[in-house]
């Protein structure tokens, strides 16, 4: 007869920590349910015996109780001051990251954090009267690391935690549209500005999704080869992008027209300089103009043709908040406006001319060089719409789908299986038609201009600023994403995540 030998694992013998061990070997159980059970002794996980500690406080007397429960209040007090201690330091991580955020989205120098410093624990000092409250908060202000370098990495993460959220979107987006365009920075680096539009389910977005830098030349295969190679290796795929907006410059549209953000820049900054800087009468006659039009603002808000940031403030409150739809109508609308203007001149009528009106006797008074002004504009502007193949029903159907007629008659059928439904809410309708809200999706993803873009090169300037120009391409990318981006960090999650070092 043979006997097999088993063996076992300790952990497979499922034993619990005994509470009576404790007296009787001066072990303790620790809070982390993974950890073994710890000497009080020598804070080890071995089982040791401690001679000298037997012969002094022999098992079972009062002494070794009450030297055991000493030493266990020991030890939760150690415990207590070391979650304390990571406390206080994630506290003040936590700080210096929210700090970091402010100042790279005021576009301030990474230095500016020292300063910020110095302002809070002046303020602590003069509102605070109770000395142990202005030691504490004293003390915590300035375990807060807030060097220029520690600005520097806190920004580098901020940037990042904020651009994984937005990949995160774009990957769940069915569609999106792209802007681009290129500029220089103040070392005459040329910057290739990418901006994205999507639907995130809730809203259509615009972001800054790339800064790059480009090296030597800046043709148009160069350009594409930039911006494939950043989508590849951010995961995001180039046939979801429905549209490529440009500002028609042969380096980024070749032969092909895009929507001329350069020539419709310089036209806006051309108009509002013509009427704040050529005569006083003109700025007074334009402002009398915006009062009996009981417009929202009386005055032009912003004229200064040197700044950038003028002309990208400019040229947002020219096409805010305009989709691609808006802008095509009100284009269309400004052909159609050219046609009454030049049939008003024609038939000598001159509704639309007040001012004309006044200073001519008769309709034989119009000359060739008026009415040919007008054809000529209308041919110019005409031609500057040639790139946009996007039909007019299409442009309705998005804004409204019962307005517009179509085979079978949708408008009617689409009533009839949601009567209740607000006309401005069919879009919505996700189950019912989901053709519909696709359409609407690809069409309000597309760009209606690349002002964002040149928006963002204002902001650029302000960052790399000539005492700032020593930044490297990388830190301008990040600081261009906070200074833009609409999401905001997840800074528990930063700190509790990331190993940061806590230097000043």
């Amino acid at each position: 007869m043979s006997f097999l030998t088993l063996k076992f694992k300790i952990e497979n013998e499922k034993r619990r920590f005994n509470p009576a061990w404790t007296d009787k070997y001066l072990f303790i159980l620790p809070p982390n349910a993974s950890a073994k059970p710890m000497c009080l002794l020598c804070n080890e996980c071995l089982a040791k015996t401690h001679r000298t500690f037997q012969i002094h406080f022999p098992e079972g007397s009062q002494e070794r109780a009450a030297k055991v429960q000493s030493l266990i209040a020991s030890y939760n007090r150690s415990c207590t001051t070391m979650v304390q201690s990571c406390t206080a330091q994630e506290r003040a991580t936590a700080a210096s990251l929210r700090v970091s955020w402010i100042l790279a989205k005021k576009k301030r120098p990474f230095t500016d954090s020292e300063t910020v410093k110095d302002c809070m624990l002046a303020v602590v000092d003069e509102v605070i009267n109770d000395v142990k409250i202005k030691t504490s908060v004293t003390s915590a202000i300035k375990n807060v690391p807030l060097s220029d370098t520690s600005n520097i990495c806190r920004v580098e993460i901020l940037a990042t935690d904020v651009f994984e959220t937005l990949l995160e979107e774009l990957k769940k987006a069915d569609v999106m549209s792209i802007a681009v365009d290129e500029s220089t920075d103040r070392t005459d680096t040329a910057q290739l500005c990418i901006y994205v539009r999507f639907s995130d389910g809730k809203c259509f977005r615009e972001e800054l999704l790339g800064l790059l830098p480009l090296q030597g030349h800046t043709t148009g295969e160069i350009v594409f080869g930039k911006i494939s190679a950043f989508l590849k290796n951010n995961g995001l795929d180039m046939e979801r992008v429905c549209m490529l907006v440009t500002d028609g410059a042969p380096s980024m549209a070749g032969k092909v027209n895009g929507l001329a953000l350069k020539t419709t820049m310089n036209s806006v900054m051309a108009t509002i300089n013509l009427i704040r800087s050529t005569s006083s009468l003109q700025h007074r006659l334009f402002c009398k103009l915006l009062s009996n039009m009981s417009t929202e603002h009386h005055d032009l808000l912003w004229h200064n043709d040197v700044r950038w940031l003028s002309k990208g403030k400019a040229l947002e409150r020219f096409c805010r908040d305009k989709t691609v739809t808006d802008l095509l109508e009100q284009m269309h609308a400004f052909q159609v406006k050219l046609d009454f203007f030049t049939t008003d001149l024609n038939t000598g009528r001159m509704l639309h001319f007040p001012t004309l009106c006044k200073r001519i006797s008769s309709s034989a008074q119009i000359t060739f060089v008026m009415t040919d002004f007008i054809v000529r504009l209308k041919e110019n502007f005409a031609g500057r719409l040639d790139g946009l193949a996007l039909p007019t029903e299409v442009m309705g159907f998005v804004r409204d789908p019962f307005t517009v007629a179509t085979e079978g008659d949708l408008s009617t059928r689409a009533k009839e299986v949601v009567p209740s439904i607000d006309e401005g809410e069919f879009i919505s309708c996700r189950h019912a038609f989901p053709n519909v809200k696709k359409v609407a999706i690809i069409v309000l993803s597309m760009f209606g201009s690349t002002y964002t873009c040149e928006s963002s090169f204002s902001h650029m300037n302000s960052i790399k600023s000539s005492s700032r120009c020593s930044l490297t391409d990388n830190t301008l990318h990040q600081c261009l994403r906070i200074a833009l981006t609409s999401y905001e960090p997840k800074v528990t999650a930063l700190v509790q995540k990331e190993k940061f070092h806590f230097s000043h």
